[in-house]
């Protein structure tokens, strides 16, 4: 790491996302809104993704009601949205804000928990699209906004079968894989032509809907919540991880 900091112990201060506009994807539940309500808590305008409105609606509402900027709907199918709906949301985040300063791919599919032998090649496909494909074209779209920011954040999301593949965890991992991969060919590309920063975090164990279905048996209580892995987050967001770059980060 270039600095010194333990993401995992970092005490943001409390205007650390003051005026930065930042865009969460799968922002109406989970992990995803917890980032959202965090980031919006220490000062920033949160774009809310996700797949549609009825979840993005009370993250909206939480927000307001918590004295926050308002936050921005963008509700966007990645399993199905076409090239030129990624331009167009970044044309209306251009014509808005005029630049964004954090974007952090937070959505993504679990598919089967099955070996490659069985696995449907349908759901292979959807976890592809959404896990892989759809944010490299919501990057590629927002790279223009992202460049107008003073400095910029793109966060990818990991997990531990993207670093070391596991049996039975299929398109799921793959995909991890595939997004370590393109974070690291982006931050590359990014790091003597402009002010933005890429990385990886992986969120670990914590409790979450999707954590559930991998793991029925497991006792819930003994994960974390997304609230207490959110220092990493804000880290990584913020300022204080200013030349950190190419890196893939655990949240716990």
């Amino acid at each position: 790491m270039a600095d010194a900091c333990d993401p995992r112990c970092y005490q943001a201060p409390p205007d650390l996302l003051r005026d930065r506009v930042i865009l969460v994807t799968g922002a109406g539940a989970g992990i995803g809104r917890c980032a959202a309500l965090t980031f919006a808590r220490y000062g920033a305008t949160v774009i809310l993704c996700g797949r549609t409105e009825a979840k993005l609606d009370p993250v909206y509402d939480a927000i307001v009601a918590a004295g926050a900027a308002e936050p921005v709907l963008a509700p966007l199918c990645l399993e199905r949205a076409t090239e030129a709906e990624y331009r167009e949301l970044a044309e209306h985040i251009q014509d808005q804000f005029g630049r964004l300063d954090g974007l952090l791919h937070n959505a993504g599919l679990l598919g089967q928990r099955t070996g490659i032998a069985n696995y449907s090649a349908t759901v292979w496909t959807q976890v592809m699209q959404v896990n892989v494909t759809a944010q490299f074209l919501l990057t590629k779209a927002l790279l223009p906004a992202l460049r107008q920011a003073p400095e910029a954040s793109v966060l990818f999301t990991s997990s531990g079968v993207g670093r070391r593949g596991r049996a039975f965890w299929g398109a799921y991992a793959v995909s991890k894989f595939a997004v370590e991969g393109m974070s690291q060919v982006l931050a590359a590309e990014l790091e003597r032509t402009s002010n933005i920063r890429v990385n990886c975090i992986n969120p670990g164990a914590t409790r979450t809907d999707m954590r559930a279905t991998a793991y029925p048996a497991e006792d819930p209580a003994t994960l974390k919540t997304p609230e207490q892995i959110m220092p990493a987050y804000l880290y990584l967001m913020g300022p204080d991880s200013r030349g950190v770059t190419g890196q893939s980060v655990d949240a716990q």
